[in-house]
C-alpha cells in the first residue's frame, strides 16, 4: 500500500510540477515527494518522525478538516511551526475519511488546475487506501480467529494455532502472558456496546504500546484481553512488565469509558507460560483474577492471579459448586437481607484472625457488642466458633459468597434497615 501512494505521489508531483503529500486521519506521513520549495518546520517534523504534535492536529481539526468533502485551506500558525499555508483535499471512500492529500503554499499560487489534479489524486489515494484497509482488516481477522483458538478449550488446536501465528509473523516465539480487561455489568447481562467499545479501543491502544509481534489484542462479550509476549525474558522480567503494563491498560480504559468511572473497570494478570500454545492457561487465570477483583471490590483493580490467594481456588468452582460448598446455617443467614449486619460481623472477626479487640474496633462497637452478634450468628448457623473446623467453615463460605452472583454479602448487597 505504501509503494503505491508512493508511487502515486511521485507521479502527481510530476504532473503539478510542486511537492505533494498524503497524510492518514492522524496526519502521519505516508508518502511525500521532493520538495520544490521552501518548507517549514511543521513539515520537516512531519517527514523526520513521521508524525505531527497534537497542537497541530487541533489546529488541523479546527479548519474542519475531518468534515470536509473537497478542498479546504489550512492557514499559517507559526507559534506550532505552520508558517506557510496549506491546501487539503480528503481522502474518503463511500463518505468514510482515510486521510488527507496536501499541497504547500510556498511552491506557488494554487490554479483551478493544480485543484483538480488534487480531487484526481485524493480519489486514486481512496482506492489504494481501501484496498489496504481491506487487507490489514482480513489479515487481522485471521490473526484474531487464531487467538481465539490459542485460548480455547480444545488443546490440538491451540497448539495448530500457537504454530500458525509465528509462521505468519503475527507473533514472535517465546514466553507469555496474558492481561485481561473487565468493566462493570450486571450478572447475566450483556454488556453495553460503549463499554464494549471502551475495551477494545483500550487493548489496542495498549497493544501499540509494544513492538511488532509482540503483542496480540481480541475483545469478547464481556471482556478484552492482551496476549503479549518476551523473548528471552526471565519469568520474575516478564512478571514485573506484565504488572506496569497492566496499569497502563487500565489507565487507557479509564480515559476511553470517560470522566468518573475509574472504580468501575478492573484488570487481571494472568502468569508467564514458556511458549504461546500455553497462553491458555495464563489468560484462564487474568480472567479469573480481573472476575474475581470485580466480584469482590476488595482487591485492588489490577490484579494478578498470584494475588488471589484462597480466591484461585474458590475461582475455579461453579456457582452450584460455591453454593454447595457453603455451610446449610450460613447459606440461610447470607440469604437474608435482614442478616447483613451479623454476616458483616462475622466476616471483620474472621479477617483479623479472631481477634475480638481490633475486630470491634474496625466495627467501631464495643466487644461486648461484637460478642452478643457472634452468638446470635452461632444460633442461628449452628457453628461454633470457637472450634477451628467451624470457623473455617465460616471463613470459607464468606468467600465462596462472594463470589457467588445469587448469594449476597455485606460486600455485594445494597444497604438496607436492620
Amino acid at each position: 500500500m505504501v509503494s503505491e501512494l508512493q508511487r502515486l505521489v511521485d507521479a502527481f508531483g510530476a504532473r503539478l510540477g510542486r511537492s505533494i503529500a498524503i497524510d492518514d486521519t492522524r496526519l502521519k506521513l505516508l508518502a511525500y515527494n521532493a520538495h520544490t520549495g521552501d518548507v517549514d518546520d511543521a513539515r520537516i517534523e512531519s517527514i523526520m518522525h513521521r508524525g505531527v504534535s497534537a497542537a497541530l492536529v487541533a489546529h488541523v481539526c479546527e479548519q474542519g478538516a475531518a468534515q470536509a468533502s473537497d478542498v479546504f485551506t489550512v492557514p499559517p500558525c507559526p507559534q506550532i511551526g505552520i508558517t506557510m499555508e496549506r491546501v487539503g483535499m480528503p481522502i474518503r471512500y463511500d463518505d468514510a475519511l482515510l486521510g488527507y492529500v496536501w499541497l504547500i503554499g510556498s511552491d506557488g499560487p494554487i490554479g483551478d488546475r493544480a485543484v483538480e489534479l488534487l480531487r484526481e489524486a485524493a480519489a486514486q489515494a481512496a482506492l489504494v487506501l481501501h484496498r489496504g484497509h481491506l487487507g490489514l482488516e482480513v489479515t487481522r481477522s485471521h490473526a484474531r480467529e487464531l487467538v481465539r483458538d490459542l485460548i480455547g478449550p480444545d488443546q490440538a488446536l491451540r497448539a495448530e494455532a500457537g504454530a500458525a501465528l509465528v509462521e505468519e509473523e503475527h507473533a514472535v516465539a517465546g514466553p507469555v502472558t496474558v492481561l485481561v480487561a473487565v468493566v462493570a455489568r450486571e450478572e447475566g447481562e450483556s454488556l453495553a456496546e460503549e463499554r464494549r467499545l471502551a475495551l477494545e479501543l483500550a487493548v489496542d491502544r495498549c497493544r501499540r504500546r509494544l513492538p511488532p509481534s509482540r503483542g496480540l489484542a481480541l475483545t469478547r462479550p464481556d471482556h478484552a484481553l492482551l496476549l503479549t509476549i518476551w523473548p528471552g525474558a526471565r519469568s520474575h522480567v516478564i512478571e514485573r512488565n506484565a504488572a506496569e503494563l497492566a496499569e497502563v491498560l487500565r489507565e487507557k480504559l479509564v480515559e476511553e469509558l470517560g470522566p468518573g468511572r475509574a472504580a468501575l473497570c478492573w484488570v487481571g494478570v494472568g502468569g508467564p507460560r514458556p511458549r504461546l500454545a500455553e497462553a491458555h492457561s495464563s489468560y484462564e487465570e487474568a480472567r479469573r483474577a480481573a472476575e474475581v477483583a470485580r466480584i469482590t471490590g476488595t482487591l485492588g483493580h489490577v490484579v494478578a492471579h498470584t494475588q488471589l490467594g484462597v480466591y484461585a481456588l474458590l475461582g475455579k468452582l461453579t456457582p452450584d459448586e460455591l453454593a454447595e460448598g457453603i455451610h446449610p446455617g450460613l447459606r440461610s443467614l447470607f440469604s437474608n437481607p435482614v442478616h447483613r449486619e451479623l454476616v458483616e460481623t462475622l466476616r471483620v472477626y474472621l479477617d483479623h484472625a479472631g481477634d475480638a479487640q481490633h475486630a470491634a474496633t474496625a466495627l467501631h462497637i464495643h466487644r461486648s457488642t461484637l460478642y452478643k452478634r457472634l452468638h446470635r450468628v452461632e444460633q442461628l448457623t449452628g457453628l461454633q466458633l470457637d472450634v477451628g473446623d467451624d470457623r473455617l467453615a465460616a471463613h470459607l463460605g464468606l468467600k465462596m459468597a462472594e463470589l457467588h452472583p445469587r448469594l449476597p454479602t455485606s460486600t455485594n448487597v445494597p444497604d438496607v434497615v436492620c
